[in-house]
Formats: structure tokens, sequence, C-alpha cells
């Protein structure tokens, strides 16, 4: 499933529009992005919970070259599926 397979679904099942449709994705998706930035998660009982980690900054190698070479600090997102989604899916 697609972002437009999501707002499909969305104007289907709770009977709006595609264009409210798509607000209504798109206000879910910066939901999200709002609470990683601003609190580090964003926990949805029983769907699952999105966290924020930073990765410091560190030396790596290229591959090609062997050359030493400087990989930037950065956040990264991740999600936790949560037990009522585990068990949907599993089952």
């Amino acid at each position: 499933m697609n972002k437009q397979d999501l707002v499909e679904f969305v104007a289907k099942t709770a009977e709006l529009t595609k264009k409210d449709a798509l607000s209504a994705v798109d206000a879910v998706f910066e939901g999200i992005v709002s609470g990683l930035k601003e609190d580090k998660e964003a926990r949805f009982v029983g769907f699952g919970s999105f966290t924020l980690t930073h990765s410091p900054a560190r030396k790596g190698r290229n591959p090609s070259t062997g050359q030493e070479i400087e990989i930037a600090a950065t956040n990264r997102a991740g999600f936790k599926a949560g037990k009522e989604l585990k068990e949907t899916v599993n089952s």
C-alpha cells in the first residue's frame, strides 16, 4: 500500500472526498513527524510506537578505495509494532 492507496481507503471507509482524505492523511503524517521532532517518540496504543534515535558521527572506510571517511551524525526514525497490530497481522 502506498500513500495514494491509503488516501483512497480512508476516503471510502470514512465516506470522505479524496481531497478531505488526503488532508487527513497528511495531518496524521505531520503529527507523527512533529511528535518525533519534539518528544522523540509518537506512541499509539495497540498500533505501535515511532521513535527517534541519534547516531553520533563516526569514522568509516570507503569499501572501494579503503580510504577513511567521516560519517556525519544523523537521527533515525524507527517503528515497533504494538501487541494488537502484531496479533492482527499474524492471525
